[in-house]
């Protein structure tokens, strides 16, 4: 697990802004669970964030000086410029935000890519069917959240497994689960999923990994499809669980598992935005930031989302 020691606050001078150029004051920065592994030195689909490099991640800020006639002084973009207060940017992969949608911050929740996961990750890989069962490990963060409420818009039965009587009451009483169990006060978990999904499991949507996930295969119906979108379970495991049984449930089960990036899909993010939006705006779409103050305290609120402080998305309100 990361320590707050692991991190240092460095202040650099700004140079001046060349033709092109935009000057970005922080205001939300993104912390999510993809961060850890980018801290183990190797390359995985990313490169990693070397010691004594910035730490990456999803930003949203003003504009505050322009050289770029596409951004003028008073925009509220988005992009991907890291853990820094203010940023200088040429504008590649900047995105405007409309703020007479939703608030600024949920361009790094629901509407930006934690929602494109739970979009994309669910209705591509598990291509739910109406009446069908639909399990969902991490049920009350970022993501999870999400594709249980999406689950249901498509006329499925939702299950939500997460780690604290609070989430499971958020998520059945206010999100509209139809069950969920607590892992960390449940002893057996095959037994609480039979008893919750007794025609089985149709669809799982993987945030975890794990005991939790070892625990699905043996209640999964015949052509089940999975989802694998993380397994924060094993992020910070010296020894990570080996699951080579499961091998045998894909194929007696005719099952599918399939791991995806969210970036896959970003050609269709416009489509998958507009649609989260209509959900939010008619009320199908409901939402929920856990948001740290101040700047200094962005490690720890990384280190929050890693132990499962955060209840929907986690945020750092920078200014």
């Amino acid at each position: 697990m990361p320590k707050d020691s692991d991190f240092h606050l460095v202040s650099e001078p700004l140079p001046p802004l060349s033709e092109g150029q935009v000057l970005l004051r922080t205001q939300y920065l993104s912390v999510d669970p993809y961060m850890r592994g980018r801290m183990n030195g190797v390359r995985t689909y990313a490169d990693p964030v070397n010691i004594g490099q910035m730490m990456v991640g999803g930003a949203v800020g003003e504009v505050v000086e322009s050289r770029n006639s596409d951004f003028p002084v008073g925009d509220i973009l988005t992009g991907y410029w890291g853990w820094q207060e203010f940023a200088i940017s040429d504008g590649t992969g900047l995105r405007k935000i409309d703020t007479n949608l939703a608030p600024p911050s949920t361009a790094l929740g629901v509407l930006g890519m934690p929602g494109m996961t739970a979009y994309f990750g669910f209705l591509e890989i598990c291509q739910p069917k109406s009446g069908e069962m639909v399990v969902v490990s991490g049920a009350a963060g970022a993501v999870g959240s999400l594709v249980g409420q999406i689950a249901t818009i498509k006329g499925c039965e939702a299950v939500g497994i997460t780690g604290a009587d609070s989430k499971v009451a958020w998520i059945t009483d206010e999100l509209g689960f139809d069950a969920a169990f607590n892992y960390k006060t449940t002893d057996d978990y095959v037994a609480r999923l039979k008893e919750l999904c007794p025609n089985g499991i149709d669809c799982y949507f993987d945030n975890v990994g794990g005991p939790i996930t070892e625990a699905i295969f043996s209640v999964l119906n015949t052509k089940a499809r999975i989802s694998i979108c993380g397994q924060i379970s094993q992020y910070n495991s010296p020894k990570p669980q080996s699951f080579a049984p499961i091998f045998s449930y894909l194929l007696t089960k005719s099952a599918r598992a399939e791991g995806f990036l969210v970036y896959n899909y970003a050609e269709r993010f416009a489509e998958g935005m507009a649609q989260m939006a209509k959900w939010i705006k008619e009320g199908k779409i409901k939402y929920r930031e856990t948001i740290v103050d101040g700047f200094e305290n962005v490690p720890r609120a990384l280190i929050g989302v890693l132990s499962g402080d955060n209840t929907g998305k986690m945020v750092v309100k920078v200014t």
